[in-house]
């Protein structure tokens, strides 16, 4: 078996058996790894039952082919639960270096159930798997966290982990990855997931490279891409994934003022990456395999990490916790994404969450009573930090009510509020306004873990056509968006489970080439075709898994404000929604109500119960 160990460890943390399993190659050619691995596992293992933060929720942590593999980008892992943010599918994807190690212990995957009595760490290396006691860790943030184990365990180790966010079960807990360089798992709140199993790591340490097929095809493919690597992505390696906040925020696709307001040029002027490196001396930072670099380092200010080198915020966060809560003071943006990595937080949920808080104040839907007298207003760097370590931590009335994102939130405030919350299926929106690019309108709406923008389909759709096999798009305000959004969510599940970084799209990774490292990795000769085909598996299965717990066409929608608000500025539209949820419907091969028919899952080789 080339690409692949072939097997994966079962982890039991209420009785503590360690059971090593093999994959059989049927199941492996069908779902690929990643995020195909999880999807299947998780349809198999829970349902409707299943309290995302009992013991009877699983993790599966799981890498793909190109995973150490030598490929582009291609060091990441995917980690897959029933969400307790949303409580239905969730899945989270990861970069740094935690990915390439794991899978040089020997194993492809790890499912991880029930709960440890006392709170204890995973380990894997070489020598061995093991549950070791953490409750000397418990506690601890995550930088601190990374710092103690990897001295423990030694030279070659790598880390994941929660912080007290995490511990306290705030259903918005991100797991966290290379220490201050702050590599996240953030979204659907998995590390939720890990405190309610006492789970407060995984450590991994090994050296067993996958044997690949063929190594030099590899190589071929990287030489081919190694040149548009450099000069398609310059931008963000030069200036990081916040290379063209400016440019985003010129065409309507910045948040602004929590989706309200159409311009904010001087504001994202002062926060776009070729200011911030310059203003703040930002240093490069790249994952494993990865010729982009996109990721930048800071210098932190203030409390316990004062003056150490940390992970400056990527696009999403400057987004969501600057231009959002009209921030644009850098240095209080620098700080919202540290105690975010600190206390293990996902900083998308946290800045909509915050730009809920401060609408609602202005309007005066939120009392100081409430917010203990914390004057939340736009613009207010004070209120923002302040009001984000209460929600870190749970404290008080306004961090309790804030504690586990937006759409609980705004319940627990009102009506008026929930209608001003920007939410898809319970997951708050990233970066980027679906009034800009029609087809992420319908890409929220339908993605199976509520509102993801990570099928890319917002960024030159129109260079993905002719390799996806579809008719042009026709322009961002097109309502012919179905066959473009389909396979492009089709196509990212694939990245997804060949754990492959999206980003490497930018510098020219194309269908052939996600299709040769696979080959190449396992020594098949998959088609374009079934290649496709086994993306549009993956997608299915995961929507399968929200139609069991009874979601359907009521829950594929967008929230009123995106729907009957234009904000002007670079963008002054709104999308036709429902004649494109019909045509999408139709694309798919699914019925009027949003549920996969028998007729698609004869066609996709799907035998489950519904």
């Amino acid at each position: 078996m080339k690409g692949y160990h072939g097997k994966y460890l079962d982890i039991d943390l209420t009785s503590g058996n360690i059971e090593t399993v093999s994959l059989k190659d049927d199941f492996i050619r069908k779902w690929i790894g990643g995020s195909g691995f999880g999807a299947k596992m998780l349809y198999d293992l829970t349902g409707p039952e299943t309290d995302s933060l009992g013991p009877e929720n699983v993790m599966i942590w799981a890498t793909g082919p190109a995973t150490a593999g030598g490929g582009f980008n291609s060091d990441r892992f995917e980690i897959v639960s029933k969400s307790p943010q949303t409580g239905i599918y969730g899945e989270a994807s990861c970069g740094g270096k935690w990915g390439s190690r794991f899978k040089k212990t020997g194993y492809d995957m790890v499912v991880v159930r029930g709960r440890a009595e006392k709170p204890v760490y995973l380990r894997i290396s070489d020598d061995g798997v093991d549950l070791k006691s953490a409750e000397d860790l418990w506690g601890l943030d995550t930088f601190k966290t990374q710092r103690v184990l990897k001295e423990r365990e030694g030279k070659g180790c790598e880390v994941a982990c929660i912080g007290p966010s995490g511990e306290k079960l705030i259903r918005v807990a991100a797991i966290i990855a290379d220490g201050a360089h702050g590599r996240a798992a953030g979204r659907c709140g998995l590390g939720a997931v890990m405190g309610s199993k006492n789970l407060k790591a995984v450590t991994v340490a090994g050296n067993t490279l996958p044997e690949i097929a063929d190594s030099d095809r590899v190589k071929q493919i990287n030489k081919s891409l190694n040149q548009s690597m450099k000069d398609d992505a310059a931008g963000m390696r030069e200036a990081g994934t916040t290379c063209a906040l400016d440019f985003f925020e010129e065409i309507g696709n910045l948040p602004i003022k929590n989706w309200y307001q159409g311009n904010w040029p001087e504001g994202a002027e002062r926060i776009k990456g070729y200011t911030t490196i310059k203003t703040h001396n930002l240093k490069n930072y790249a994952c494993g395999k990865c010729p982009i670099a996109c990721g930048k380092i800071g210098t932190a200010k203030g409390g316990p990490y004062d003056g150490e080198q940390i992970a400056a915020p990527e696009y999403e966060t400057v987004g969501l916790m600057g231009a959002n809560l009209l921030i644009d003071d850098y240095d209080v943006i620098l700080k919202e994404n540290e105690i975010c990595n600190r206390y293990g937080i996902d900083t998308i949920s946290a800045g909509n969450t915050i730009a809920v808080a401060m609408e609602a104040y202005e309007k005066g839907l939120l009392t100081d009573e409430q917010t203990g007298g914390l004057k939340m207003v736009f613009g207010s760097g004070e209120a923002a930090l302040q009001a984000l370590e209460k929600m870190c931590k749970s404290e008080g009335v306004l961090g309790e009510m804030m504690a586990d994102g937006a759409r609980s939130f705004s319940k627990k405030i009102g009506p008026e509020a929930e209608a001003f919350t920007q939410q898809v299926k319970g997951l708050e929106f990233p970066a980027h306004d679906p009034r800009a690019n029609f087809s992420l309108a319908l890409a929220y709406a339908t993605s199976n873990r509520g509102a993801c923008h990570l099928s890319f389909t917002q960024d030159y759709e129109e260079a993905y056509v002719e390799h996806l096999g579809v008719d042009a798009s026709e322009g961002r305000f097109s309502p012919k968006k179905a066959a473009i959004v389909a396979r492009m969510q089709d196509w990212s599940c694939l990245f997804d489970s060949l754990c492959i970084c999206k980003f490497a799209r930018y510098g020219g990774l194309m269908v052939g080439h996600t299709l040769g490292y696979l080959n190449a990795a396992t020594g098949w000769d998959m088609s374009v075709e079934e290649f496709l085909k086994t993306g549009e598996r993956i997608f299915n299965i995961k929507r399968l898994y929200n139609q069991r717990l009874g979601l359907s066409r009521r829950d594929d929608s967008l929230p009123e404000r995106i729907l009957t608000h234009r904000r002007g500025g670079g963008t002054n539209e709104l999308p036709p929604f429902e004649p494109m949820l019909e045509d999408y419907y139709d694309f798919r091969g699914w019925d009027s109500n949003g549920f996969v028919t028998d007729a698609k899952l004869r066609e996709l080789g799907l035998t489950v119960t519904v």
